[in-house]
């Protein structure tokens, strides 16, 4: 959950103020919204916590992928490896 107070700090604080920043980073695991003129310019967040987002974002994606390939099946829109395989060394002159 975002905190306001905490995590909506304009650049120019974060810059005078990044070591502190980054312990609370850290520490919380919780991304900081950086303001130029009150408006989001970026997003800054600890390593560890954006390499689990990272993993997350993908897991999410090979599920997906997943459920696409079941629900083709489900609805017929398959065909034999093989018959895939000739049409494509056919298409891209490939031999065996």
């Amino acid at each position: 959950m975002l905190n306001i107070t905490k995590d909506i700090q304009s650049l120019t604080t974060f810059r005078r103020r990044s070591g502190d920043f980054i312990k609370q980073l850290k520490k919380s695991k919780r991304p900081v919204v950086l303001t130029i003129n009150g408006k989001a310019a970026a997003v800054v967040q600890d390593a560890e916590a954006y390499q689990r987002l990272l993993d997350i974002a993908a897991q999410a994606d090979a599920e997906e992928g997943i459920r696409q390939g079941l629900r083709d099946v489900s609805e017929g829109r398959v065909r034999a490896a093989n018959k895939f395989f000739e049409e494509f060394e056919g298409r891209h002159r490939i031999r065996r």
